[in-house]
Parts: C-alpha cells; structure tokens; sequence
C-alpha cells in the first residue's frame, strides 16, 4: 500500500517531473494537490493531473516517480468529468517553474464544478474552502455552470437536472441563488 501523499512527497514529485521534461510544458494539479498547496489540507491519497502538452519523457518519469515516491498519481483533471469550462487555462493559478514544467493549479472553477457534480463528502468540503477563501465567486461559479450545462450531453453518467440542484444546494449555502 502506497503512502498518503504529503506536502514533502508533492513537492519531491514536482522536483522530479520538472527535472524530467526535455521541453517546456505545463502541469496542472487538481483536487487534494491544490488543497494541500492551498493549505487546508495535510495530506491526499493520490496526485492527480493535466499534462500539456504531453512528453514521453515526462510519462515515463511518472511511473519512476510513483515507484520511488510511494505515492499514487492519476491523469486525471475536472475536463475528464465535466465538460471543459472556457477559459480555464487562462484561470489557472501559477504555482512554481521546475526546470522546463511549469505548475498550475487547475481552474478552481472547473475543480469547484467537478466536486458539486461529485458530491462526496471531501468534494463538498472542497468546495467550501475554496469558497470561503475567496478562490472562487458564487455567481462567477454559477455562470460557469451556465456556459457548460449545454455539454452535458456528451457526459451521459451526469444527470443535468441533479447537477444544478446540487450546485443551487452549494450557491444557497453562500447566500447566492
């Protein structure tokens, strides 16, 4: 069984994937990555993230990586889930340059939408911190959701009407309709 990720194995990871890339590239961290660097959480179980572009040099890394580090990486990011909000490149937050990958925090439109469709318990708790700490604005989040609602379609496993209940429940909470 591999180890919790900490914010030591993290920035270890990131050390080792930028030492890695022969090109510039973009690396995009998501989910418990982005709370831990944020600060309100200790700890995640795994790494998840968007390559751009992608490098072989960079996949074959991942596997070193993980072996060394004791830790689980995913290629997995809010546009897998949902369909992509516009703009989210533009919208993510610079973190660090590692020689050629620069790091970035997945939109946190995107995450906050994601988590909402999710609904686990850390989703919702997710959503709440990024909220309460002002890296996401209620009727900023709410037109997200309005851009991307008519690509849903593509995404059969969501139930549309469930989704904007569940991010009218998150937008309620915030004193926002």
């Amino acid at each position: 069984m591999r180890a919790l990720v900490d914010i030591v194995r993290l920035e270890s990871f990131m050390r080792g994937l930028g030492a890695s890339a022969r090109e510039r590239g973009r690396i995009y961290l998501t989910g418990g990555a982005s709370a831990m660097l944020i600060g309100w959480r200790q700890s995640t179980i795994d790494v998840d993230i968007k390559m751009v572009p992608e490098q072989d040099s960079v996949f074959r890394a991942l596997s070193e990586l993980k072996e060394s580090l004791q830790i689980n990486i995913e290629l997995a990011s809010p546009g897998d889930f949902i369909p992509e909000v516009p703009g989210w490149q533009e919208r993510s937050l610079f973190i660090a340059t590692e020689v050629n990958l620069s790091f970035f925090h997945y939109d946190f439109y995107s995450q906050c939408l994601s988590k909402i469709e999710r609904g686990h318990a850390r989703d919702v708790e997710d959503v709440r911190q990024m909220m309460d700490r002002g890296l996401v604005a209620p009727e900023r989040l709410a037109h997200s959701f309005e851009q991307i609602e008519p690509l849903l379609y593509r995404y059969p496993a969501i139930d549309p009407p469930s989704f904007r209940r569940a991010l009218q429940q998150a937008l309620s909470g915030f004193g926002h309709r």
